[in-house]
């Protein structure tokens, strides 16, 4: 039982990914509901394939004026799609849909992510060394915005990219200075982007149908009115930059890899095997393990319509409604071994149809993305990370051990040093200024 002097909500500062697990602690063993206080309100934690049908029924669940003004703001931008319910929602929803669901469409950016991180892996083999997270914000950053349209030499969209990553980087901790930095990228960002919506619509950037671009300069809202350059410069930016978010699963991937020098030899070998990064059935299945096991999001919120109960618990219409994201993803009852990190779970499940009927697996929302809030980006995701990975089991290369911790306690978080990878032939670092150490 909640008490009601006791705001759970700190525990995001306290323990930060460990939140959900220290209010899980004090329900029953196996509850699929637990009743705390968040935000100054009753909430109810939920988990499970139980929970996510809760989170995700809008007929007793709205999203609107749940997520923090600070979060919204910062990480999704103002009047952004991730705010909106009902036929709003999905009138705009599916534009993203006709862009990042579409396989078409991930088959017309699988040339740009096997440029990328072709050109990222022959510079590593080359002697550069750089985080596997970094060099991702720049190959995944090009490829996406080449893919949505926009003009910039690739320098110019490296910067863009960086700008987008630290977005995502500082959403997640208004208490530092770091939250200033993303403030003004997204500032920056914003300015950016409605000056090309404008530029498109007055006819001084030709933007091809069919992209990104294309798509937000025109769309219309359900009254047929053209959305304002602000607000469609936003959602270009959410047509993009979900993917440089998938940096930081780069990053938990490397640190995997790592650990896993089996995998990154079955990897290296189907990647030989196959001639091209992108699309390797098991570096796929390796994504999508990461996706389920690598903190990103650790909750969601929603607000109740009317009194909802689940396993035993109700809370009142208005109250919070919080989905345990990372405890659905390593819910014991929904998952075999669910603390074990193993892509074979994943090897042979190549059909999207049937990663989106796994009810407890929601790395980047639940349901269908077509009727309700599950993003439409997933294999875009996919592609992005699976081409990584490839990259990285090249036998070329090497993924150094250091830095390779992750705090817990910061959201997001990844790999403290983000996953160093340089030329397998170069000489080991020493401390000892290359002298013999027995000298």
């Amino acid at each position: 039982m909640a008490n009601p002097l006791v705001d759970d909500a700190i525990l995001l500062l306290t323990r930060g990914y460990d939140a959900g697990e220290v209010i899980w602690r004090r329900a029953r063993p196996g509850a699929r509901a637990a009743r705390t206080r968040a935000l100054g309100s009753d909430a109810l934690l939920v988990r499970g394939r139980e929970g996510v049908e809760l989170f995700y029924d809008e007929a007793r669940v709205r999203r609107h004026g749940a997520m923090p003004m600070v979060v919204q703001e910062s990480l999704f931008g103002h009047g952004s799609v991730h705010s909106l319910d009902g036929a709003a929602h999905r009138h705009r929803k599916a534009v993203f849909l006709g862009l990042a669901y579409d396989d078409a469409e991930v088959r017309r950016l699988e040339p740009h992510l096997e440029r990328e991180w072709g050109d990222e892996l022959a510079d590593w083999i080359a002697g550069g060394e750089r985080s596997a997270y970094d060099a991702a914000v720049g190959a995944i950053g090009r490829a996406m915005q080449r893919w949505a349209g926009l003009p910039g030499t690739a320098a110019a969209k490296t910067r863009w990219a960086r700008r987008q990553a630290q977005i995502v980087d500082g959403f997640g901790v208004p208490y530092s200075p770091e939250f200033l930095r993303t403030m003004a990228n997204r500032w920056w960002s914003d300015r950016h982007a409605a000056a090309l919506v404008r530029a498109v619509r007055e006819g001084a950037l030709e933007a091809r149908e069919g992209t990104a671009l294309h798509a937000w300069a025109w769309h219309r809202d359900e009254a047929g009115e053209l959305l304002p350059a602000r607000l469609a410069g936003v959602e270009l930016q959410n047509s993009f930059r979900p993917a440089i978010a998938v940096c930081r699963f780069v990053a938990f991937a490397a640190k995997a890899l790592h650990g896993r020098p089996e995998w990154r030899e079955r990897i290296g070998a189907e990647t030989a095997e196959r001639g091209r990064l992108v699309g390797g059935p098991l570096a796929t299945a390796f994504a999508h393990e990461i996706r389920r096991t690598a903190p990103f999001v650790p909750l969601l919120p929603a607000r109740a319509i009317d009194d909802v109960e689940l396993d035993g618990e109700r809370v009142g219409a208005g109250s919070l409604l919080l989905l345990d994201v990372l405890g659905t993803d390593l819910d014991d009852a929904s998952w075999e071994r669910a603390g074990e990190f193993d892509p074979e779970r994943f090897v042979g499940i190549d059909d999207w149809a049937r990663i989106e009927a796994l009810g407890a697996f929601v790395p980047q929302g639940g349901g269908h993305p077509s009727t309700g809030h599950r993003c439409p980006g997933e294999k875009v995701t996919i592609a992005a990370l699976a081409s990584a990975i490839a990259a990285m089991s090249d036998p070329r290369v090497t993924i150094l051990g250091e830095g390779l911790g992750v705090d817990r306690r910061r959201m997001p978080t990844k790999p403290a040093s983000g996953g160093i990878v340089r030329s397998a032939l170069r000489r080991p670092r020493t401390t000892t200024g290359g002298r013999c150490p027995f000298h």
